[in-house]
C-alpha cells in the first residue's frame, strides 16, 4: 500500500529536517565538483627555454611564433617566401629529409562555390620525415604557414607551424619512433586548402594514407580542443585520451562540427581517406584573421597546450601498431577532471533507452509511494518544456539588443571581452529556470516537475542517439543518474539525509558533464548563438531541481502569512538572477568598448572596372559602420566581377585609379567539329594574390578547361558569368588555361580580374581612425581589377 497522501507543495523527493544545512551542504559539494570540472580545462603553465630537451617548450616555439607571424604573409608573397625559408631551414637543420613540395593544385573539394568555377592554387608545402625504425605506417602532424592577407596570423596558423618545429626538434632529440613521422607545413590553406590537397592526393610519403594530427586556432587563448575525428574514431580517441598530458575533447563536438560548413586542412585529407585527429584552440575570437591576430597577442599557455599534446600524441602514435586503428565504430568521450571518459559507439541507444526506461520507473514508484499523481506527472512534463524553449529564446533576444545598442558586434566572431555577457546568459537562463520553478512548483509538486525534466532529458537523449549519436551522453546520463537518484530516495526514509546524498550525487554528474560543455560552448558558437548554451545550461538546472528544490521553503501546510513569506522567499532566485542578468549585461557594454586596442571591425573594398574607367567602393556591411557610412551607400547586386561571387553588397562610387587589368594572351585559337579551342595565358600586370576568368554564358559553353596543365571540373553557374577559373598564388609569368567551347556567337567574352590587397594610396581613400578596424574576412581591404575581352 502507498505512503499517506501529502500536499501537493511537499511532494519532493527529498524532504530533510535541516533544509538549510542540506542545501548549504548539497551547494557546496555542487561547486566543489563544478570548480574542479572547470579547473581541469585549464591550460599548462608554459615552460621555459632551458626546459629539458625532450619536453616541449613554449618559449622555444615562441620564437618560432615571431618569425612566422613577423608580418602577414598571404600565400605567393614575398613575406610568405620567407616564412617557408625560415621552415625549411629549421627542420634541415634538425637533420630531417627535407623538401618543398612546389606545385598546382585544385581546392580541397575542386569546386568553389563563390567563385562559380574551379579554384586552383600554385603551393610550396614544406615536407619533413623523421624515419621510423620498423613503421607499420606514418604519422602526419599537420599545419599551415600561410597567413590572411588581412593579418600576419600570430594564432592561425604561427602557432601550430611553430608547436611543429619544437615537436620535431623534441623527437629528434630522444630516441626514434618505431613509426615514420612525417611534417606538413601546408601552403595556401586560406585561400583554398589547396597545399594539403596538393599534398594528400599527389606526394608519394601520402600514398599510403596513415594518421593525421592537424593543429589549428581560431583565436587567441583557452584550451586546445580536439573537435574533429575521421569517422570510426573509437581506437583514434583512446589513443588520446591515454597519450594527450591535457585531452580535452568531446563527442558532441564532432558531430557539431560535421554538420557544420567549415572546414580545415583536415578536409583534405578526410577526402583521401586518411585517418586521425583535428585540433584547435578557440577563444578570443575576436581578432581572428584581423591585423590583431600577432605574435605578441598569443597566449603562450594554450601554445604550450598544443605542443604537449601533439608531442604525447606523436610519440604513442609513433610506438604503436598503426595497422589496428580502424575500430569499426565511433566512441562517446567527454572530459573529466583526470581524464577523459570514453565508451563505445554501441552503448549509445541501449544506454539512452535505459535512461527512459529509469525516469518512467521513477514516475510510477512517485506515484505508488505518493509523491505525485498521474495528473501532475504529466503536467510536470508539459511545463518542462517552457524553460527549454524560454531560455535560448530569451538568450537571442538579450543578444539582439545589445547587437543594436552596439551594432560591431555583428561583425565579430565574439566580442572582445566576452566573459560579462557570457555570464548575462547564464544569469537569463537561471532566472527563467528559477522563475519557471517558482510558479509551478507548489501547484505541481517538486517531485512531478523533477520527473518531468528526468524526461525531457530522457526523450532528448533518445533523440540525439538515433539523430546525433555523439551528443546522446549529455542528457542520456544525467537522466539516468537522475533518475537512479530518485529511485534510491523513494526507497528510503524521504525526511532522511540519504535523498538529499543520491540527489547531489545525480546533480554532480549533470555538472561534470554540462557544466564543461557549457564554457566550451560560448567561445566554439560565438555570443550569436549563446542560446545554445543557454540551452544545455537549463537541460543541467532540470538535472539538478531536486536540490534547487532545497533553496525553496518548504511549503506544504501554511497558510496565510506564512504562506505568503514562503513565496515571496522562493522568488528570490528569479529576482536575484533576473537582476544579476540585467547587471551584467551593463557591465559588459561599459567594459566592452570599442577603442584603438579594440577596434569596432569594419568591412571595404575598392572594385575598378579598367575598361570602362568606372570604380566602386563596395562592403558586405548589413549595418555599415559611421566610417564605411562614408563610403556606400546603398545595396546592389555585384555581377559585373564574378570573382568575387554572388553577392549583394553595399556599393558607393569611387575616383578610378591608373591600374592595369590583367591580360588575356591568346597562344592559340582553334574550331573542329563546331568547338573552338582557346589556348590562353592570363597575365597580371601587378602583384596581386588572386586571378580570375570567367567566360560570358550568353557567347559560349564550356565543354572542357585545363588550367596549368591540368584538367578542371566545368560546372557552369547562373547568371551572365557561368563557368569561371579562380587562381590563387598566380606566378608573375601568368597561369595558362585551356577552354574548349561551343560558340553561341562570333565573339567569346571573357571577363579577367585580379586582385590585390590594400587600400592605402588609392584616390579618395581616408585612413581609419583610432578604433575602427578590419573585419576578419577573405576580402577584406581587397583591390580587384577587372576588364572584358571580346575573342
Amino acid at each position: 500500500m502507498g505512503a499517506p497522501s501529502t500536499r501537493a507543495a511537499d511532494r519532493a523527493l527529498a524532504r530533510p529536517r535541516r533544509r538549510a544545512v542540506a542545501a548549504a551542504a548539497a551547494l557546496v559539494a555542487l561547486v566543489a565538483v563544478g570548480a574542479g570540472a572547470l579547473l581541469d580545462l585549464r591550460t599548462p603553465a608554459p615552460r621555459a627555454a632551458d626546459a629539458p630537451a625532450g619536453e616541449f617548450s613554449a618559449a622555444r616555439a615562441y620564437g618560432h611564433v615571431e618569425v612566422v607571424a613577423a608580418r602577414t604573409h598571404v600565400a605567393g608573397s614575398p613575406a610568405n617566401d620567407q616564412v617557408r625559408a625560415h621552415v625549411e631551414g629549421t627542420l634541415r637543420g634538425l637533420g630531417l629529409e627535407t623538401e618543398v613540395q612546389d606545385t598546382v593544385a585544385p581546392e580541397a573539394g575542386q569546386l568553389s562555390g563563390a567563385a562559380g568555377g574551379a579554384t586552383l592554387a600554385r603551393v610550396r608545402n614544406v615536407v619533413a620525415r623523421l624515419p621510423g625504425t620498423d613503421p607499420t605506417g606514418r604519422v602526419f602532424l599537420v599545419a599551415h604557414y600561410d597567413s590572411v592577407q588581412s593579418g600576419p596570423g600570430g594564432n592561425d596558423d604561427a602557432a601550430g607551424t611553430s608547436a611543429i618545429l619544437e615537436v620535431a626538434r623534441a623527437l629528434t632529440a630522444g630516441p626514434r619512433p618505431r613509426n615514420d613521422i612525417v611534417f606538413v607545413l601546408t601552403d595556401a590553406e586560406e585561400a583554398c586548402l589547396c597545399g594539403a590537397a596538393a599534398f594528400a592526393s599527389s606526394h608519394p610519403l601520402a600514398a599510403d594514407g596513415g594518421v593525421v594530427l592537424n593543429l589549428e586556432a581560431r583565436g587567441s587563448t583557452g584550451p586546445v580542443i580536439m573537435f574533429e575525428t575521421s569517422r570510426n574514431n573509437a581506437a583514434l580517441v583512446d589513443v588520446f585520451g591515454r597519450a594527450a598530458p591535457h585531452p580535452v575533447g568531446t563527442s558532441f563536438a564532432v558531430e557539431i562540427y560535421r554538420a557544420l560548413p567549415n572546414d580545415t586542412d583536415f578536409t583534405a585529407f578526410l577526402d583521401a581517406d586518411f585517418v586521425g585527429l583535428n585540433s584547435a584552440y578557440i577563444d578570443g575570437g575576436a581578432i581572428y584573421h584581423t591585423p590583431l591576430d600577432t605574435a605578441a597577442a598569443l597566449d603562450r599557455a594554450s601554445l604550450q597546450h598544443h605542443g604537449d599534446n601533439a608531442l604525447g600524441l606523436a610519440r604513442e602514435f609513433g610506438r604503436v601498431d598503426l595497422t589496428a586503428l580502424d575500430s569499426g565504430h565511433d566512441a562517446t568521450y567527454f572530459p573529466v577532471p583526470g581524464g577523459l571518459v570514453r565508451y563505445p559507439g554501441w552503448l549509445i541507444l541501449p544506454l539512452a533507452l535505459l535512461a527512459l526506461a529509469a525516469v518512467v520507473a521513477l514516475g510510477w514508484l512517485a506515484r505508488r509511494r505518493g509523491r505525485a499523481t498521474g495528473g501532475g506527472l504529466a503536467a510536470g512534463f508539459g511545463l518542462a518544456l517552457l524553460p527549454i524553449v524560454v531560455a535560448p529564446l530569451a538568450a537571442q533576444l538579450l543578444w539582439a539588443a545589445i547587437t543594436a545598442l552596439r551594432p560591431g558586434y555583428a561583425e565579430l566572431l565574439d566580442p572582445y571581452r566576452p566573459t560579462w555577457y557570457r555570464l548575462a546568459v547564464l544569469a537569463l537562463a537561471a532566472a527563467v529556470l528559477f522563475a519557471w520553478y517558482a510558479l509551478t512548483r507548489r501547484r505541481v509538486g517538486p517531485a512531478a516537475l523533477a520527473i518531468g525534466g528526468l524526461g525531457w532529458l530522457a526523450v532528448l537523449g533518445v533523440l540525439l542517439a538515433v539523430l546525433v549519436p555523439g551528443g546522446a551522453y549529455l542528457v542520456t546520463l544525467p537522466a539516468l543518474a537522475g533518475a537512479l537518484a530518485g529511485l534510491a530516495a523513494l526507497s528510503t526514509r524521504i525526511d532522511g539525509p540519504w535523498p538529499v546524498v543520491a540527489t547531489t550525487l545525480s546533480a554532480a554528474v549533470a555538472v561534470l558533464i554540462l557544466l564543461p560543455t557549457v564554457v566550451l560552448l560560448f567561445p566554439a558558437l560565438g555570443m550569436a548563438m549563446g542560446g545554445v548554451a543557454a540551452l544545455v545550461a537549463v537541460l543541467l538546472g532540470l538535472a539538478a531541481l531536486p536540490v534547487l528544490d532545497l533553496l525553496h521553503p518548504r511549503a506544504g501546510g501554511q497558510r496565510g502569512l506564512v504562506a505568503l513569506r514562503a513565496r515571496r522567499l522562493g522568488a528570490l532566485p528569479a529576482v536575484a538572477t533576473t537582476l544579476a542578468a540585467v547587471v551584467l549585461a551593463g557591465v559588459g557594454l561599459a567594459v566592452d568598448r570599442f577603442d584603438a586596442a579594440h577596434p569596432a571591425p569594419t568591412h571595404l573594398m575598392y572594385a575598378l572596372d579598367a575598361g570602362t574607367g568606372q570604380a566602386r567602393w563596395l562592403s558586405h556591411e548589413e549595418d555599415p559602420q559611421p566610417w564605411t557610412d562614408g563610403y556606400v551607400d546603398g545595396v546592389t547586386e555585384v555581377t559585373d566581377f564574378p570573382g568575387l561571387g554572388d553577392a549583394e553588397l553595399r556599393a558607393g562610387p569611387a575616383q578610378a585609379a591608373d591600374l592595369p587589368a590583367p591580360k588575356v594572351q591568346v597562344v592559340a585559337d582553334t574550331t573542329a567539329g563546331g568547338e573552338r579551342t582557346l589556348r590562353l595565358w592570363l597575365v597580371p600586370q601587378r602583384p596581386v594574390r588572386l586571378a580570375t576568368l570567367h567566360v560570358d554564358a550568353a557567347t559560349a559553353t564550356v565543354l572542357r578547361a585545363e588550367v596549368a596543365g591540368r584538367p578542371v571540373p566545368v560546372e557552369a553557374r547562373e547568371g551572365r558569368w557561368g563557368f569561371g577559373v579562380v587562381f590563387h598564388a598566380p606566378p608573375s609569368a601568368g597561369v595558362e588555361l585551356t577552354l574548349t567551347v561551343a560558340p553561341k556567337a562570333e565573339r567569346v567574352a571573357l571577363r579577367a580580374m585580379d586582385a590585390s590587397d590594400g587600400l592605402d594610396g588609392l584616390p579618395g581613400f581616408r585612413p581609419r581612425p583610432p578604433g575602427v578596424g578590419v573585419v576578419g574576412s577573405h576580402s577584406s581591404e581587397m583591390l580587384a581589377v577587372a576588364r572584358t575581352y571580346p575573342l
